[in-house]
């Protein structure tokens, strides 16, 4: 897929506002060769997924063995409005918390009270810092039911027409 044709996709109004939510679910394989789907937390920069994660979390080693990963973003009405995303992941080691880490967590239900001590408490558990896993889209595909399908259900309704018209 060409960047303007990524880009296209995720400026839609759809993608913009699926770009907003706070979970994405990630889809790698784990370093036994299994594949695994989490959701995270995530912020988009405007042209990057990121991702944050402890120091020592499991999904690592599989990210750094194979950085190709699949994210999907998703409503849970009907009819659903996905976007799905592929591309590789890069692994930013930082001290402290990432401004990222902060932002995707800022739509979470507390008081002012409660997210003094939550930050507290973050910072306590992270105190060697935590690991950005940063995704560039190299492939993005948008379904809203109503303008665009899934590629198999597009080929069924083409089917379609030839049998009907054929």
């Amino acid at each position: 897929m060409q960047l303007n044709e990524i880009s296209e996709v995720l400026n839609r109004p759809i993608s913009r506002e699926l770009l907003a939510r706070d979970l994405t679910r990630l889809a790698y394989v784990a370093k036994d060769g299994t594949p695994r789907n989490v959701p995270v937390a995530f912020a988009w920069n405007g042209s990057e997924i990121v991702m944050c994660t402890a120091k020592n979390a499991p999904k690592l080693a599989g990210l750094r063995t194979n950085p190709t990963v699949a994210l999907t973003i998703d409503t849970e009405v009907h009819p659903p409005k996905i976007l799905l995303i592929r591309g590789r992941a890069e692994l930013d080691y930082v001290d402290g918390i990432p401004e990222e880490y902060l932002q995707t967590t800022s739509s979470y239900e507390m008081t002012p009270e409660q997210r003094v001590e939550w930050e507290v408490e973050v910072r306590s558990l992270y105190a060697d810092g935590m690991v950005r896993i940063v995704v560039t889209p190299t492939w993005v595909k948008l379904i809203d039911f109503e303008t665009t399908l899934p590629s198999a259900v597009e080929e069924l309704v083409r089917r379609r027409q030839e049998r009907q018209h054929g």
